[in-house]
Parts: C-alpha cells; sequence; structure tokens
C-alpha cells in the first residue's frame, strides 16, 4: 500500500497532546482534510484503542491543530483546533482547546513563525474557532523555546518551564473567524445567569449556560445525583450515567442555539457544548492517590469532554467556570466560595488549578473580557506522520 508523509509536530500543551500541522502542508479544508486527520489519528476505531494513529485513545489525546500565519494585523499566527471522535473519525470545530492553545506558542517560535525575543516572547493568536484573540508568553532563553523548568501542573507527570495565556473575549463577526458561530453580545445565550433547562428522561434542572472559552453547561452535582468528587472509573464504565449526561448537555446545546436538536447534537457536536457539575469543596483523593484538602480548593469540579468524564479539568472549561464564578447568580457563583478579584482554585480529577477571569456589565449585559492561566507544553516529536494514500488523500501534498 502506497503511503504518503506530511511534516507534523506531535506536541504535549497541558494535560492534552496532539498532532500539529502547517496549513500550508495539508489539503483545502473538506472532506479530505477531515479524512486525513482521523487516519492521522486512527479513527474510526471500532476497538477505542487508536492503536493504528496517533492518537491515544482519550479526549485529551485525539486531537489536531492547524497553524498558519496570520491574516490579519493584530495577531502572528492563526490557529485551528479539531476534536476528533475516536469511534466515527468526525472532526469536531466547535470550539477550541485551552490546554493545547498553551502549545501555540512555542510551535509558533520553533517553527520560525514567530522571532525570539530573549526572556518572554508574545505570541499572539488568533483562535479560528470561535474568533478570539489569545497572548501566549512563552518563555526563551539563548533564543530557543525554554521547555524546562519548576512548573508543576496536576495532570502532568513532570515538571516544565511555564507557559501564561491570557484569553480575551471573542469579536463577533469576524471576518478572519469564518468557522466562528455568531457570537452573542453577552457570555449568556439565553440571557440568563441561570435558568430551569427541561431534560425529558432527566427532568427540570437549574443551570448555567455559558460561552467564555468553550460553550459551557454548569449544573449542581447533587442534581445529578453526584458529590464532585467522582473520578473517571466511577463515571465512564456506567453507560446508563453517560446516557444521561449526554442527555443534559444535548438539551443545552439546543437551548444555546447551537444545535437544531438534541439528536443533532449528539451526532454532529459532540465537542461543544462542555457539560459540567461542580459543588461546594470537600476533602477528596485524586486519581494520583494524592489527598486533596477542602481549604485548598474553592469549588469542586468535574467535566465531560467528548463523552467522557475529563481526566483533569478542560483549559476552557476552567475559562467557563472562573467566568461564572465571577458573575452573581450563576450556579458557579452560589456554590464557588471565589472572592473578587482572586483566581478561583478549581478541585478537578487529577488535582487543583486556578484560574482567575475577568468580566464587565454594560447595559445589564454582562461580557466576558479576559481569563489567565498558565500551562507548559513541550515537542514529543518531529518528522512526518504517514498514512495510507488509497482512499485518503489520493496524492501528494509535500
Amino acid at each position: 500500500m502506497s503511503q504518503q508523509r506530511i511534516p507534523a509536530v506531535y506536541m504535549r500543551g497541558g494535560t492534552s497532546k496532539g498532532v500539529f500541522f502547517h496549513e500550508r502542508d495539508l489539503p483545502r479544508p473538506g472532506p479530505t482534510r477531515d479524512a486525513l486527520f482521523a487516519r492521522v489519528l486512527g479513527s474510526p476505531d471500532p476497538y477505542a484503542r487508536q492503536t493504528d494513529g496517533m492518537g491515544g485513545a482519550t479526549s485529551s489525546t485525539s486531537k489536531v491543530v492547524v497553524i498558519s500565519a496570520s491574516r490579519r494585523t493584530d495577531c502572528d499566527v492563526d490557529f485551528l483546533f479539531g476534536a476528533v471522535a475516536i469511534d466515527t473519525g468526525l472532526v469536531d470545530y466547535s470550539g477550541n482547546c485551552g490546554n493545547l492553545s498553551a502549545a501555540v506558542g512555542p510551535f509558533a517560535v520553533f517553527e520560525g513563525l514567530v522571532a525570539p525575543q530573549e526572556g518572554t516572547t508574545r505570541v499572539r493568536i488568533w483562535q479560528r474557532n470561535l474568533g478570539q484573540r489569545i497572548d501566549a508568553l512563552v518563555p526563551v532563553r539563548d533564543g530557543a523555546v525554554l521547555e524546562d523548568g519548576a512548573f508543576n501542573e496536576d495532570g502532568v507527570a513532570f515538571s516544565a518551564a511555564e507557559v501564561r495565556l491570557e484569553f480575551y473575549g471573542s469579536e463577533a463577526g469576524a471576518a478572519a473567524a469564518p468557522l466562528a458561530p455568531s457570537t452573542p453580545a453577552s457570555m449568556f445565550p439565553t440571557g440568563a445567569a441561570q435558568e430551569i433547562l427541561q431534560v425529558p428522561g432527566v427532568g427540570a434542572l437549574a443551570v448555567t449556560l455559558i460561552s467564555a472559552g468553550n460553550p459551557t453547561v454548569f449544573v449542581r452535582a447533587q442534581a445529578l445525583g453526584l458529590t464532585g468528587r467522582e473520578l473517571p472509573e466511577d463515571v465512564n464504565r456506567d453507560r446508563r450515567l453517560l446516557e444521561r449526561l449526554e442527555l443534559v448537555r444535548a438539551h443545552a446545546a439546543v437551548a444555546m442555539g447551537l444545535a437544531e436538536s438534541s439528536a443533532e447534537a449528539t451526532r454532529a457536536r459532540p465537542a461543544t457544548p462542555k457539560l459540567a457539575w461542580i459543588a461546594r469543596p470537600a476533602n477528596y483523593r485524586s486519581s494520583a492517590g494524592a489527598e486533596i484538602a477542602a481549604e485548598r480548593i474553592d469549588v469542586l469540579a468535574r467535566i465531560v469532554s467528548m463523552g467522557k468524564l475529563h481526566h483533569a479539568f478542560t483549559g476552557t472549561g476552567s475559562i467557563a467556570l472562573a467566568a461564572a464564578a465571577a458573575t452573581p447568580g450563576t450556579i458557579v457563583n452560589e456554590v464557588a466560595r471565589t472572592l473578587p478579584g482572586v483566581a478561583t482554585r478549581i478541585g478537578h480529577v487529577s488535582g487543583t488549578l486556578a484560574v482567575g477571569a475577568e468580566v464587565s456589565q454594560h447595559g445589564g449585559i454582562w461580557q466576558f473580557d479576559k481569563a489567565i492561566l498558565s500551562r507548559s507544553a513541550r515537542r514529543l516529536m518531529s518528522g512526518f506522520v504517514h498514512v495510507p494514500a488509497t482512499g485518503v488523500l489520493g496524492k501528494s501534498y509535500t
């Protein structure tokens, strides 16, 4: 079988991994490109292992990133993210990955898209999926990206250099972001900080529906019969629970104007909105066996990503949580013990995460202004990915 090879870099960003491509090395957007991405990752795989590809058989490791020089004068690079479904091979472009956002800046410097500045290099990123500006502060020493360091993040086994990320509010209808949905003036798509969502088969749930980071639905853990201290093995082996959680997520997608029906949300939009449940701080044990004291956190939180409980907490979900915590009237604001102007400390599956968010009110409408969080990133492999040409590419693009 003939093979095609495409230049690629395999990178970790935060608690995620993905395959990074230059847009110039890819076919045009469309079915051929999506088929390429799926084959590179090893999807669709009915065995859910992605053995014949670069994917790691989890929502955190089945991802692709496309980078190009920015078409905008106020940014350095354009960044497109794709979440690849393990079982179907669907590539969902409806949201962003906050964790892999941390790897975009280092990639841009590695690949010569941004000139390194000694000490710290600010890389201005245009996030195409959401139409959002992200600035990455990349550590540089002797003209090269610094990857080694003492920064630790729960969910990552080794310490590394810190990459600080600054996320800014989305720009509605930006021409440079053709994939971005129309962004409502408020960060609350329905205009309400809290409302009742009627979910057939589940019942009436008090929820907060928010678009900050990624579109996210928050619900109290108790309303779902949960505690907020669940670990992946508690949730991911419970098929009925996963089905119930998907019902809530899919109906929230309809309420947020992201899908015409719950069936469409499940079939075509598995990546967003995210579903998270929260609870008041309590002692718990992380997936690594560490004891997390209630005094170290402001809120317990768990989040579902691509149909499974996330092994830590998504970066974009943490932004949504911090923004909701800073806004009066939301469920998160009622549950979390966050203080104004202080980062919210999230107790998640792997440990803790602190995220600060700034919101403002204009004419009675709440808007997301900025969020700050720190992650780390590093190259895992550089070179070429090889894929069978037959039925995928049909011709060489290198």
